[in-house]
């Protein structure tokens, strides 16, 4: 799934391309892409775009009237749109454009690959972005976090540090794979209790962050497009097997049915070898 990093560097390829250009008209091309009622999307349209951002892993198409929340989920893309094909590959919504002067322009194409059908589009109106839903559940920016606002984050409840890392109610724009490399960074087990980290542990994870994304932002606004899961910089995320870079230690990896937790046992378990399932005693 796209994380902050990625997210963020489409967020600016798109604004670049479309900022100024005036919607015409929004299809969903599924029964599932448009998730909200009201506003309708058809209060922005005849306005020009204003910009593009970014709030967690969701895409924001800013208008005077509406935003446009967009989230791509595991397998979801936001394409330019150059052919406006009745019946795209994957697709799920469409949002075209014309010119300031009224000259046709490329569409914005919403896709997902596979059948989960989870990518989608929330309108919420113009200003009362942080107040609707998806985004009034989402913790604060991980990148912007100090290590005091961490550690009190840390204590509203006892929960594994990797665990903590991907729930965007506690900070938002990390996912599975950027857990596993802040973890590594910050040279702690993923199963660490957010209730025992003291303050030097939230420096730990708050420079973690910031160094690997700020890495991946680096990668990511080096491209033309959004990378692949595999091409994206890292340490031990999906290197399982291969040698930890630091220390040479073999990455290992706890497998479950929707992700995978890598680790390094020498950089962050004390050589440690964490058992491959949940109801084993993991290390603390």
């Amino acid at each position: 799934m796209p994380e902050l990093p990625e997210v963020q560097a489409h967020a600016e390829r798109l604004g670049e391309a479309f900022t100024g250009r005036v919607l015409v008209k929004f299809v969903p091309l599924t029964f599932t892409a448009l998730k909200t009622a009201v506003p309708a999307p058809d209060e922005a349209y005849g306005t020009p775009l204003r910009g593009v951002g970014r709030r967690g892993k969701y895409i924001l198409l800013h208008f005077d009237a509406v935003t446009f929340v967009i989230h791509l989920m595991q397998g979801g893309r936001l394409l330019v749109d150059e052919k406006k094909s009745a019946k795209p590959r994957g697709g799920q919504a469409r949002l075209t454009f014309m010119e300031p002067d009224g000259d046709d322009a490329p569409a914005l194409l919403l896709t997902e690959a596979g059948t989960e059908r989870r990518a989608g589009v929330w309108c919420v109106t113009a200003g009362d972005e942080e107040s609707s839903a998806p985004l009034d559940k989402l913790g604060p920016e991980a990148h912007l976090v100090t290590p005091e606002q961490l550690l009190e984050l840390f204590g509203v409840k006892s929960q594994r540090l990797h665990g903590f890392l991907r729930d965007q109610r506690s900070i938002a724009g990390i996912g599975r794979r950027l857990a596993n490399e802040v973890c590594h960074r910050a040279k702690l087990s993923p199963f660490a209790s957010t209730s025992k980290l003291r303050i030097d542990g939230a420096r730990a994870v708050v420079a973690a962050i910031a160094e690997t994304v700020g890495e991946g932002l680096e990668y990511e606004r080096s491209r033309p497009d959004m990378s692949s899961s595999k091409d994206r910089p890292g340490s031990v995320h999906g290197r399982a097997g291969e040698a930890c870079p630091v220390c040479g230690d073999t990455v290992r990896a706890i497998e479950y049915s929707g992700y995978t937790v890598n680790y390094c046992p020498t950089c962050q378990t004390g050589g440690k070898i964490l058992a491959d399932n949940t109801t084993s005693r993991f290390l603390k």
